[in-house]
């Protein structure tokens, strides 16, 4: 072989080799392209959506801080307006504002001017909290310090209802930056008096939004209602406008266009060019509440850059793995056999996780029957069946102040979703009956709560039957939202004639109609889900309301009714499988006739020097049935306690009026009746005091109403055609 032969061999070889490596640069330049950008595009993806979660959550927490201090106002303005005779006890009613209320730096009562002479025509009483927590009581109203010509105030009272004020300093008496929220109180003539106000500080609401950044450079923005910024990554720019203080510049790139979108109270992601030539990009909603305010969640592109290059560096050693056929195929056999055993380890997790969600849904709704088994006037049974290992429909019963408050519900849709809503209806129900007894205003704040945790994604709402049972007088007061009317089971059978109305959390501020009825002893409300009617059987038949009216009519307990219905619901359908969730619930109103042997009645103006005649009546009384002193005094006590509130609250100053006492007994216990023609007043609304917690750091009121519901033991409240009626009962058996 000579040397030209032995040049040309290599020469091919090193052709050949040259070409395989350029065909194999080529395909590796393919193969890691793809996926390259199937990477790049899916970081970009969960980038936005890990994003768009956190500005969810910053919000929420902003929202709860916002509802936490509407609130706590709005509950106090009553306190305030019967203290408008007493300026200095105005003092502990901002005090336990402050004292009660971490997002408080201080709250305020400013007046109109002149209010109280002896303050001159400035009178601003004010509450501070210091940081080592202490509070400072304070005047602040002065010819230097004059709130009466202030923004906040101004509008405040020009709203009439609860405002936010835009962000200001405060040099007077918090000495920091300030959002307001204030609210009007009035007079006894509905004159507007006063402004009850608390202060929130700006730096302590940007602790909040920017605790914890998910990425280096996160940071959020929150807009007033007319762009004045609240919170800025830089200090310089709080309290700036966007519209005088920025300007506009670099066409939509720009923040100034973020910002124009926010202040229209748009959602929404952009990219800009900050002020140092940088990309950002952003997300933006509004805050939904009465601030009016829009945030904004601001991260830099090289965030998304750094997660990039780590995935690029990945699919690099991939690719070079990949190489190794051999090893990649069994490699993917072992991540095969591992998935494998980890997806059915998920499932059986899942379904572990899932009955113990079951155990928790069905622990939230009351199941010891006979549910009242001390009581002679009511009995009641009710059950549940889920079609799936969690289900939407709910039922609730509980009894306060003689009154049996009861609901069903059926939650639109199936599965987590469903009961996750099921449980948020049900808390809201008790939550709100627990100091409200009028079954619109109950159904109107669950649709409010439902109807803002409502999005395009979910579309879920709730038919409900919400109703109020007065156990004394059989009076049943009731508001249907969508749902089933109810059967009434006595003499005969029929349904209750109900209005309609929309579900709850359809539209937010549908106006429900409330409705009533008397209900004869001895008669039975029985109430169902759709999923009985509408159970079907292998021929496609529904149970229907017939059915349901022929089982009605051969049961009369509720027990036995709720068994008889599932019994005739299994033999009908034959074993086909439940689509929805079966729910049912019987209350059977078994108030006894007893006759009375005492039967007296006074009555009074109201004026507090007809006291001793009053107690003259109550002695009289619980003489003739021999009571005991010490409950004779209990007595005494409680019914004088009412009588007294009636005379100083229940009419208008300078007005006269009546007030109406009966006393009647039979056997079992002693029935007093007061009944006055004053303003609507329900004092079994009012929360429970806990003695337990020292008088100075206790909210003024409630001390009173505690000792009744001490002494007796029962205490009941209706409003029929204008007036007050409250009964109080003692056994004395």
């Amino acid at each position: 072989m000579n040397l030209k032969h032995i040049k040309y061999q290599e020469d091919l070889r090193f052709k050949v080799l040259l070409a395989t490596t350029v065909i194999a640069g080529i395909l590796i330049g393919i193969c890691s392209i793809v996926p390259y950008w199937y990477a790049t595009q899916s970081i970009r993806r969960g980038t936005r959506r890990h994003i768009e979660t956190e500005l969810q959550v910053k919000n929420l927490q902003i929202q709860e801080m916002i509802t936490g201090v509407e609130t706590a106002i709005n509950n106090s303005v009553w306190a305030v307006e019967h203290r408008l005779h007493e300026p200095d006890s105005i003092y502990s009613i901002l005090e336990g504002l402050v004292n009660q209320n971490k997002w408080f730096v201080g709250a305020t009562a400013s007046f109109e001017p002149n209010y109280f002479p002896q303050y001159g025509r400035w009178c601003e009483l004010y509450v501070k909290r210091y940081p080592d927590g202490h509070l400072e009581k304070m005047q602040l109203g002065s010819a230097e310090h004059d709130y009466l010509k202030s923004s906040w105030y101004l509008d405040g009272m020009a709203a009439g209802q609860g405002h936010w004020s835009e962000p200001y300093y405060d040099d007077f008496g918090a000495g920091t930056m300030l959002c307001t929220y204030s609210i009007p109180v009035h007079d006894a003539h509905g004159r507007k008096v006063c402004l009850l106000d608390a202060d929130i500080s700006i730096e302590w609401l940007s602790e909040l939004v920017n605790a914890n950044p998910i990425y280096p450079s996160s940071h959020h923005i929150i807009l007033s209602r007319t762009g004045k910024i609240i919170v800025a990554p830089i200090d310089s720019l709080v309290m700036k406008t966007i519209a005088n203080d920025i300007s506009r510049h670099d066409g939509e790139s720009t923040f100034y266009q973020v910002a124009q979108n926010m202040l229209k109270k748009e959602s929404g992601f952009m990219s800009f060019t900050d002020l140092e030539g940088k990309e950002q990009y952003t997300f933006y909603e509004p805050v939904n509440n009465n601030t009016g305010w829009s945030i904004a969640h601001i991260f830099s592109e090289k965030d998304i850059v750094i997660k990039i290059w780590l995935t690029t560096a990945t699919f690099s050693v991939l690719l070079l793995i990949s190489l190794f056929l051999l090893c990649f195929l069994i490699w993917r056999t072992i991540v095969s056999m591992k998935r494998l055993k980890t997806t059915q380890e998920q499932k059986a997790s899942i379904q572990s996780e899932l009955k113990i969600a079951r155990n928790i849904q069905m622990s939230l709704l009351p199941k010891a029957f006979p549910a009242y088994p001390n009581r002679d006037d009511v009995d009641i049974s009710a059950s549940v069946v889920p079609a799936k290992e969690v289900g939407g429909d709910l039922y609730d019963f509980y009894i306060r102040d003689e009154k049996l408050f009861f609901c069903i519900g059926d939650v639109s849709g199936k599965g987590v979703p469903a009961s996750l809503v099921m449980a948020i209806t049900h808390t809201v129900f008790r939550n709100v009956s627990a100091h409200e007894s009028r079954p619109y205003l109950i159904v109107s704040a669950m649709n409010s709560t439902l109807a803002e945790d409502n999005t395009d994604a979910s579309d879920l709402f709730v038919t409900l039957f919400v109703g109020v049972l007065d156990l004394p007088t059989g009076r049943l007061q009731f508001c249907n939202a969508g749902h089933n009317a109810p059967y009434i089971c006595g003499e005969t059978i029929q349904m209750l004639d109900v209005v309609p109305n929309l579900p709850a959390g359809a539209i937010a501020d549908w106006q429900f109609e409330q409705q009533e009825i008397m209900l004869d002893a001895q008669a039975m409300i029985f109430l169902y889900t759709d999923g009985l009617s509408e159970a079907m059987n292998p021929r496609h038949e529904l149970f229907g309301k017939q059915r349901i009216q022929q089982v009605l009519e051969q049961n009369t307990k509720p027990t036995d009714t709720i068994k008889s219905m599932f019994d005739a619901v299994h033999q009908f359908t034959n074993g086909e499988i439940q689509n929805d969730d079966i729910t049912m619930l019987a209350i059977h109103y078994t108030k006894p006739q007893r006759v009375f042997t005492l039967n007296r009645s006074l009555t009074l103006t109201n004026d507090i020097e007809n006291i001793p005649q009053l107690n003259r009546f109550i002695s009289d009384v619980c003489s003739t049935l021999r009571l005991h002193y010490s409950i004779s005094k209990k007595i005494l006590l409680a019914v004088e306690e009412i009588v007294v509130n009636v005379i100083d609250y229940a009419y208008p100053r300078g007005k006269t009026g009546n007030i109406y006492i009966e006393a009647a007994a039979n056997d079992e216990r002693l029935k007093v009746t007061i009944v006055d023609s004053g303003k609507f007043f329900d004092p079994t609304e009012q929360p429970e005091v806990n003695t337990s917690v020292p008088g100075e750091q206790r909210a003024i009121g409630g001390l009173g109403i505690h000792l009744v519901r001490k002494f007796m033991d029962s205490i009941n409240y209706n409003r029929v055609d204008g007036k007050n009626i409250l009964t109080l009962r003692k056994k004395i058996k």
